[in-house]
């Protein structure tokens, strides 16, 4: 989808329409989670700080995320994915992957069946989306950027490798800013440069992720579209809108967190064994500190002791910006659903 978060609120508000929008906080620690096409060209990105969003624009205009409503509409645009196949990997709320080699509607052409899909997201919802289309799911996924918004692109076979090839590394998906400059200091700005490069070469720089480099830049990727994927971890953390020095401080605002991260295990009856905190310090600099329980848990009172276990694990290093929590280790893994079954009676201090 197409500004997926900014494209659902001028969808509902059309007086937010054409105009520089920001899904997010504007304030001191506020960030920006969706920007419209039209903040874009002022240089607002997701992830960006509030205050630097407004400086890159100073007429944008701030919106309260709606997840409720983005999870609807992702709900109807799937709905329309599974009209024409069995086969969709959701990735988030705003992208999947959709296997069409067999589709219901025995289209031939899967060029044909992206531009028919999107058209009906657009009829029957409203909104814009990109698509790509290839051989398989990491051409595709780098596919479907090239001619965003509303737009799409296929690779044909044949068109596989010299498209890779022309490619900047930096546009090659999973390629992050950090792999990104150890490449460029390698000599490694495309993917002709990549090709280059020996198995021996990228697995002595980038470890396991190296063979992956190797055989992705040959059009060699042999995931599936997985149907049941499995969700690993569920999370709430939150900024603050001042520094934290006080760990008494620190402990109520885990408190909510803990009740929020319980309330999303709650509806998909999630439970999970290893906890950890997430601590972010007015430097930036992160840390996390984890531990794993005997037993299945899902309840704020555990989570929120066990929280106070890491916090006073190690001294502050910092003032505190950022808290959170996640749970991992969970029970959506089908081996361990039997496990997860076994209740565990509190045990209580007197």
């Amino acid at each position: 989808m197409d500004a997926f978060y900014a494209s659902v609120e001028q969808l509902d508000n059309p007086e937010l329409r054409g105009k520089p929008l920001a899904v997010g906080g504007e304030g001191k620690r506020g960030v920006v989670s969706a920007a419209s096409y039209e903040a874009r060209k002022f240089g607002v990105r997701s992830a960006m700080s509030g205050v630097m969003a407004r400086r890159n624009c100073p007429h944008l205009i701030f919106v309260k995320p709606r997840f409720e409503r983005y999870s609807e509409i992702s709900k109807a645009i799937r709905k329309i994915f599974f009209e024409y196949t069995d086969l969709v990997e959701p990735l988030s709320l705003d992208e999947a992957y959709l296997d069409v080699t067999h589709n219901k509607k025995n289209f031939s052409s899967a060029t044909i069946l992206a531009k028919e899909i999107r058209q009906r997201i657009f009829d029957e919802l409203g909104l814009h989306a990109s698509a790509g289309i290839s051989i398989n799911k990491f051409v595709a996924k780098i596919a479907s950027d090239i001619n965003k918004p509303n737009g799409q692109k296929t690779v044909a076979p044949e068109e596989v490798i010299p498209f890779l090839e022309k490619l900047d590394i930096k546009k090659f998906y999973g390629v992050g800013k950090v792999t990104a400059a150890r490449m460029y200091n390698l000599g490694i700005f495309t993917g002709k440069d990549l090709k280059t490069k020996s198995l021996e070469f990228l697995t002595q720089y980038f470890k396991k992720s190296g063979k992956h480099y190797y055989q992705i830049v040959r059009g060699i990727h042999n995931s599936e579209v997985k149907t049941d994927r499995v969700r690993k971890s569920v999370a709430a953390e939150h900024t603050f809108h001042t520094n934290l020095t006080s760990e008494i401080y620190m402990i109520e605002k885990l408190e909510q967190i803990a009740s929020e991260l319980e309330k999303r295990l709650q509806k998909p009856k999630i439970s999970g064994k290893t906890i950890t905190l997430k601590i972010k310090y007015s430097d930036f600099t992160l840390q996390t500190r984890s531990k794993t329980m005997p037993y299945f848990i899902s309840d704020k009172d555990i989570f929120l002791d066990v929280a106070k276990q890491l916090l006073y694990q190690e001294k502050m290093q910092n003032s505190v910006r950022l808290l959170g929590l996640s749970l991992t280790n969970l029970n959506t893994n089908p081996k361990k659903k039997k496990e997860a079954k076994v209740e565990v009676q509190l045990k209580l201090e007197f």
